[in-house]
């Protein structure tokens, strides 16, 4: 599914709970988005196997599902310790340092990386389907059985400083955090994956903080095995039987506190002479649901309204040139989030101007049915793109991991895109009217003045 957040691609969704004793195989309905049944079942430690038999000769996708990140930092001076953990596991065990970890995937012609976001972090590899089980073992061993000394803690947290000090040089970055802090006033998320920077400037200090956040959260029941490919089911239960089955299950679960419900216009602005004018128009989003009309019908609504083929777009960036780009959409999250509507715009003085137009358009859409024909085009679209989008096992692998991460289910991959098909004018008209309200809006913007200055 083609998303339309600052030009990013993204997917949506959520689904139907399996069976943890028998495997699933429930979505072999050639109608559903991805044509190759889903194949789960859970362990006894509440590790969850998810398995896609995909005609790839000799390669499998296999990756790591952990539904921990930054979300999950609850305590006062600990965040970014999801995205540390991303770097942390790549430092090595008793069994396999560092160099030797990278030396095994090399050998089995296998590629490793991470990354975290607010809902998660993913672990994925891509290799020789028949090394599958040296795959297991060595993730298995990183799993259980990471093992960092206070030095190796401590640079890691250094390099993590760098990162931090090297993204947040770009005004975007600066934006984006001042955006989370202002919109989310008790939720985690208003912080971002990488955390605050006074909590990053001491994280070196942190190290047995470090040690409690593994215990708490790389358990079992946090995690979902993946491995699509050329591979069958049995085969990848009893690998996971094999290595993870002695995985300890834990106790712990985040407190995650409620966001109230915003009651006013909000204002994030970064004030940064000689860089492009940006306009983002942020307003408060459902959580997904992949039973939820609403969730459906807004996305289907970002491309009527924001795409490139849309009205607006085509006045803004094409007929008035007043904008470089113009773009809509929102992020599928745990838990209640942002629709974001964001501009790159030519002149600053044309700021207020553009965010009429995005007034006007949203007005439209909750006063007015939209074309039945577009809306069926629309549909079409949306699945047909996500459907070519899903051709190997990596990409496959890709669009599991995120339906897993936010909804704990794979098969909302199907569901939601199935629940597309059932979105009228109707629902597109009442989603509007329900999130595009004014006191549920973020206004953040990047200028030349001391303040953003759009009302």
């Amino acid at each position: 599914m083609l998303k339309h957040i600052s030009g990013l691609l993204l997917l949506l969704i959520l689904a139907a709970w399996s069976n943890p004793t028998e495997p699933t195989n429930d979505n072999a309905d050639s109608e559903n988005i991805l044509p190759y049944p889903i194949q789960q079942k859970t362990l006894d430690n509440g590790l969850n196997v998810v398995v896609v038999e995909y005609p790839s000769p000799g390669l499998a996708a296999f990756q790591i599902v952990m539904r921990v990140g930054a979300r999950d930092e609850v305590e006062a001076g600990k965040t970014g310790f999801a995205h540390f953990f991303e770097h942390m596991m790549f430092r090595g065990t008793d069994n396999y340092s560092s160099d030797e970890y990278s030396e095994v995937l090399k050998s089995i012609g296998a590629a490793a990386n991470a990354n975290t976001w607010l809902d998660r972090t993913v672990y994925h590899m891509t290799g020789n389907a028949k090394m599958l089980d040296k795959m297991f073992e060595v993730e298995a061993d990183r799993f259980m059985n990471l093992n960092y000394s206070v030095h190796d803690f401590k640079t890691e947290a250094g390099a993590v400083k760098g990162e931090y000090t090297k993204n947040n040089a770009s005004p975007y970055a600066k934006l984006g955090e001042k955006t989370a802090e202002v919109a989310f006033t008790e939720h985690t998320y208003g912080h971002t994956t990488m955390g605050y920077w006074d909590d990053v400037v001491d994280m070196p200090n942190q190290y047995e903080y470090s040690l409690k956040f593994f215990d708490q959260f790389y358990r079992p029941e946090y995690a979902t095995i993946l491995v699509v490919g050329d591979v069958k089911f049995d085969d990848v239960y009893s690998l996971a039987q094999k290595y993870f089955g002695m995985w300890e299950k834990g106790d712990f679960k985040s407190d995650i506190p409620i966001e109230p419900e915003q009651k006013e216009t909000r204002y994030a602005h970064v004030e940064f002479p000689g860089f492009p004018p940006y306009l983002e128009l942020n307003y408060s989003s459902p959580a997904f649901d992949d039973q939820s009309m609403d969730v459906a019908a807004l996305d289907v609504l970002s491309t009527i309204v924001f795409s490139e083929r849309s009205d607006l777009y085509k006045k803004l960036v094409i007929d008035e040139q007043k904008v470089r780009y113009i773009s809509g959409g929102f992020f599928f999250t745990r838990d209640p989030y942002l629709y974001s509507i964001s501009s790159s715009v030519v002149n600053e003085e044309d700021m207020q101007y553009v965010k009429n137009e995005v007034d006007k358009a949203l007005e439209q859409v909750k006063t007015q049915a939209v074309d039945e024909t577009l809306l069926e085009e629309t549909k079409s679209k949306l699945k047909y793109s996500a459907a070519m989008n899903m051709d190997s096992p990596s990409s496959i692998a890709g669009n599991l991991a995120f339906f897993i991460w936010v909804s704990g289910e794979p098969e909302s991959l199907n569901n939601i895109y199935n629940s597309y098909d059932k979105v009228t004018a109707e629902d597109i008209m009442h989603a509007a009217q329900k999130y595009f309200v004014p006191s549920h809006l973020t206004i953040s913007t990047i200028s030349s003045q001391k303040e953003g200055g759009i009302n």
